[in-house]
């Protein structure tokens, strides 16, 4: 486990960045993101801003041991990723699919708020048609239907070839009674589960209670590289590495885990900083030929000055750092 630096090193260290989005996504215009230089290299610390300090306080154990420690030992260089389709309109699709160079996986944003399942249908035939019919296309609802409604969207959305569908309903319980309804009709899609993976008290739950076929893990709510890798072989189910949003700070960690995963069976969902109107580094990480090679973000200098987060707002994310490194320093992290 690496050792906590004291909270003044960390504020020493600290980078508070504010990157506009190209489009809107999980409900984020602006990302927000504190970024800590270490003896190791760079760390990430972005919690979304809802998040509590014990849930968040992963988040910090996660930068630190980026910063700080060495990542476990890989066992390939490169991983593939997925395209990113959030929820905008079909006649949008193309201009997003092109930001993901070499990518035949796309992960679709559906059950936005506001919107209708004909405009999830609609989105994900658009990127069917865009990609053709040997592309794999998965979905995201962000636990965002309940179990009758899941049931009949994807009903709908199957016809579409689905790879799987993920979080499509929020609670364990509603994965595990959906994958019932789903069975009794006839509908064939696997599921995966990311927010029951990651916010539940035991993130082992999901594969005891047989709620889903897939775990998507993300190192930042997880802890770090090595709490995921420790996850992803106790729960004994294939794992997807997907980004929170990250910088290619958080990227190049995300990289880190599946390269070190003994067995990588999907596309990754590491391919998001196209999602940004510009990144911290020279060269964002973004995939090339569909792959992302593993290795160290370096934020540029004068990046950092330029998308520098107002006073304020520097302010907030290192009061919240400091609160973060007090339950790390209890010993009692989220």
């Amino acid at each position: 486990m690496t050792t906590l630096p004291a909270v003044e090193e960390l504020l020493e260290r600290a980078h508070v960045v504010a990157l506009p989005m190209r489009v809107r996504f999980r409900g984020v215009d602006v990302r927000e993101a504190l970024l800590l230089e270490g003896p190791s290299g760079w760390g990430e610390f972005s919690p979304f801003l809802e998040y509590a300090d014990v849930e968040s306080s992963r988040w910090l154990a996660a930068a630190v041991e980026s910063a700080y420690a060495v990542w476990s030992a890989p066992v390939r260089d490169a991983v593939p990723v997925n395209a990113t389709v959030p929820a905008v309109g079909p006649d949008r699709v193309p201009e997003v699919l092109a930001r993901f160079d070499g990518c035949t996986t796309a992960k679709v944003k559906v059950a936005e708020r506001g919107q209708t399942l004909d405009d999830d249908v609609d989105r994900v035939a658009a990127v069917r048609s865009a990609m053709g019919p040997s592309a794999r296309i998965r979905v995201d609802a962000n636990g965002g239907w309940d179990v009758g409604r899941a049931t009949e969207a994807l009903r709908r959305l199957t016809a579409y070839d689905l790879e799987y569908a993920e979080q499509p309903c929020a609670g364990v319980e509603e994965l595990v009674e959906l994958r019932t309804a789903l069975a009794r009709n006839g509908i064939d899609v696997a599921i995966a589960a990311d927010e029951s993976i990651r916010k539940v008290e035991d993130p082992l739950r999901v594969a005891r209670l047989g709620a889903a076929d897939v775990v998507v893990v993300k190192v930042a709510p997880l802890g770090g590289v090595s709490a995921a890798l420790e996850i992803v072989e106790a729960c004994g189910l294939p794992a997807v590495v997907s980004s929170a949003l990250d910088t290619s700070v958080g990227i190049a960690a995300g990289v880190a885990l599946a390269a070190a995963l003994p067995s990588l069976e999907f596309a990754c969902g590491l391919g998001t900083v196209g999602l940004f109107e510009r990144d911290v580094a020279a060269t964002p990480w973004r995939p090339a030929g569909g792959m992302l090679s593993r290795g160290r973000a370096v934020p540029d200098a004068r990046a950092l000055a330029d998308l520098a987060a107002p006073s304020d707002r520097q302010q907030w994310w290192r009061e919240r750092l400091v609160r973060c490194h007090a339950v790390l320093a209890e010993g009692a992290p989220g």
